[in-house]
């Protein structure tokens, strides 16, 4: 049921997408992402993997890391109690500790959703000195450091999404309302940036494209405010709530790096007087349920869904390959997909 849903919302994407840059046209391994992993010669029995996650209380990584458990036990046969996941609190020294931990515990292989990419040089090289294969998910390493991996042969692999294509998709979800997101029609649009966190390729690359897709159109913009908001849902409605007090009607657009951050932008909003789709849009990213339900009631307009079963799958399914001796592409992507009034109900019948 899952592959045929998300056939259906990958078909939808790409007749969606006549505007995307070629690097959001690639070919998408996502569909076939819950496909069965061959397991032979896999000891499924007494495997033990280490997870660690940059920290338990972002809403996108638990259904990641739920799901991540529940593949591994459930299709993949692995055993609950070989499979170690541990909650990172946001603290790279604390995501370090834990580990060193599982290298002494003699864990097989890591999946690990660093605190700050910028660690990974070290991280990995920890793994690879203990004889350990990494897959990063998430939060992508530097260039530099993937190409590291493929020069010098080091068992290490990144599995996550081009956020660039998740930009692009918010700026066209804008370009594709009834006025183009020049709601006052003063000939451009003005709007307000909730940026996760500045230090994270996802933050930037989001907030980069989301408004390249706009000035690629022919569209004038205008930056009123980008402020940083941790991927955070109270920081994002109080930077809302401020920036709708300094600059009231103005605001025409509030792109948000993820879904928490919207969900805190729409109660900003709501508390503000202000309708979404008449006089503000809203876009998110991760396509959460709660945003989801939001944008078939009509108070968002739109996210981009993270596919968390296709990456999760994916990381999981590569970890296999590390284990089997197989040969790993330093990075592997998973599409993203548009998420509007057209499809949300469909991406929330996936998620259920």
């Amino acid at each position: 049921m899952r592959k045929k849903i998300l056939s259906l919302l990958l078909s939808v994407a790409m007749v969606a997408s006549m505007m995307v840059p070629a690097m959001a046209e690639e070919t998408t391994e996502a569909a076939e992402a819950a496909a069965a992993v061959d397991m032979e010669g896999v000891d499924v029995e007494n495997t033990k993997i280490g997870i660690s996650i940059y920290k338990f209380d972002d809403n996108f990584m638990t259904l990641y890391r739920t799901e991540l458990v529940r593949y591994l036990t459930e299709d993949l046969g692995f055993k609950e109690e070989n499979i170690t996941v541990t909650d990172g609190k946001n603290d790279q020294a604390e995501q370090t500790n834990q580990i060193n931990n599982f290298i002494t515990a003699g864990v097989n292989v890591m999946i690990l959703n660093l605190v700050q990419s910028s660690s990974a040089p070290q991280v990995t090289d920890l793994c690879n000195d203990a004889g350990i294969p990494v897959v990063y998910i998430n939060r992508q390493p530097e260039e530099a450091e993937s190409n590291r991996w493929a020069d010098e042969g080091i068992k290490a692999t990144y599995v996550g999404a081009d956020a660039r294509q998740s930009g692009t998709y918010q700026g066209e979800e804008i370009l594709e309302t009834s006025n183009g997101g020049d709601i006052n029609g003063d000939g451009k649009v003005s709007y307000i940036m909730v940026q996760g966190d500045p230090e994270n390729i996802d933050a930037q690359n989001r907030t980069e494209y989301s408004v390249k897709a706009l000035t690629d159109a022919g569209v004038e913009v205008e930056e009123l405010l980008l402020q940083r908001g941790d991927w955070d849902q109270a920081k994002g409605q109080q930077i809302v709530q401020d920036a709708l007090t300094q600059f009231g009607d103005q605001i025409e657009v509030v792109f948000c790096n993820n879904d928490a951050m919207a969900l805190g932008a729409l109660q900003a909003i709501q508390a503000a007087g202000r309708v979404v789709n008449e006089d503000i849009y809203l876009v998110g990213v991760d396509a959460l349920t709660d945003a989801l339900q939001n944008i078939q009631d009509g108070n968002m307009t739109g996210t981009v869904f993270n596919d968390h079963i296709g990456q999760s799958h994916m990381a999981a399914d590569t970890a296999v390959k590390f284990l089997k001796g197989e040969e790993v592409e330093p990075v592997i992507m998973v599409d993203y997909i548009k998420a509007t009034a057209d499809n949300a109900a469909d991406i929330l019948a996936l998620l259920q």
